[in-house]
């Protein structure tokens, strides 16, 4: 596993990071014995960047990475912490709470959680509209100063917000949905966190399935992600056109197009890593097996022409999910 900077003079962390969300039943159930060992073999396979949120599964996840990582070495791990999402008991979202003292009792419970005396980097989930970026960031920057916490990171924010909290504190890196249907932050997301020195782990790099052949033509009317925009009739038929014209790309090259579509957000820039989010070593495999395809101009040419730039049909979230996203306004 190749390791990188995550931010400009930032922490040595591998070149891909194991995003945990799905293995608290985001998507469907997930089978916590081959949770704990899909982390495992991500670890064995040189992965050290661990993406987690408190609020997935309500401290289900980050409970499951503490009894993963039991018996390991604290130092050679990278956890990466979202907060600020608050879900009532039946899981549903109901806002956001980043007030400064908010995110002191968060950490809190997620050090509790996790077993561990710090945390690598902490990031509100989204930008909360009733507290200005500016608090939250600076309470982290306490955390910071106080040890629980080593780096400040943001996830979902545009350009204005990014600028704002890096003048508080220096932010490390930006996590944010980037994969061949999601090309939003390129036009003015991208430039700002690459002149501030800021790295990107990006999310959703296979669009919830989307670009994963075997993935996208199995979802039905009970799978979880119908409630998406872009699994939804007209918008998932245009999609499995485009998923079509990229199978054949993959075919040609004897990859799978989940495969393809990974080598294609890590050959975006060393300052993005992608997460690999899987609750299965089947997947993780077949994912770790995508960063070593080396892709040529013609190939990335090709394969942008397949998937253009805005040809995805449908948005990322329902209507409220896109209104509390602060990255979708710059």
């Amino acid at each position: 596993m190749q390791v990188t900077e995550l931010g400009r003079g930032g922490p040595r962390v591998s070149r891909a990071g194991l995003g945990l969300m799905g293995m608290s039943g985001v998507y469907g159930p997930a089978d916590e014995a081959e949770s704990l060992a899909t982390i495992r073999a991500a670890l064995d396979a040189g992965i050290t960047l661990l993406d987690t949120g408190d609020f997935y599964g309500m401290g289900h996840n980050e409970l499951l990475l503490r009894d993963a990582l039991r018996g390991a070495d604290r130092s050679s791990v990278f956890i990466q912490v979202k907060f600020g999402g608050q879900r009532d008991p039946r899981g549903a979202f109901v806002g956001y709470d980043t007030r400064p003292a908010a995110v002191k009792n968060s950490l809190a419970y997620t050090l509790t959680r996790l077993g561990t005396d710090y945390v690598d980097l902490y990031q509100p989930a989204r930008l909360d509209p009733l507290v200005p970026i500016e608090e939250t960031a600076g309470a982290i920057a306490e955390m910071i100063e106080a040890g629980y916490v080593r780096y400040l990171g943001l996830s979902e924010m545009g350009p204005d917000t990014i600028r704002r909290a890096h003048a508080v504190h220096p932010v490390t890196a930006l996590q944010i949905e980037y994969s061949l249907m999601s090309r939003g932050i390129e036009a003015q997301i991208l430039p700002t966190v690459r002149e501030l020195g800021i790295g990107v782990t990006a999310y959703g790099i296979m669009s919830r399935g989307l670009l994963s052949t075997d993935s996208a033509r199995a979802i039905g009317e009970h799978d979880p992600r119908a409630r998406y925009p872009r699994f939804q009739g007209d918008n998932l038929r245009r999609n499995l056109d485009l998923l079509a014209a990229l199978e054949r790309i993959a075919n040609a090259r004897g990859v799978t197009t989940a495969q393809l579509a990974i080598a294609w957000v890590a050959a975006r820039g060393d300052d993005i890593i992608p997460l690999i989010g899987t609750k299965r070593r089947s997947r993780l495999a077949d994912a770790l097996a995508a960063l070593e395809l080396s892709l040529t101009g013609a190939e990335l040419a090709e394969i942008e022409a397949a998937i253009p730039p805005g040809a995805v049909a449908g948005e990322r979230y329902d209507a409220g999910g896109m209104a509390a996203l602060d990255s979708e306004k710059a």
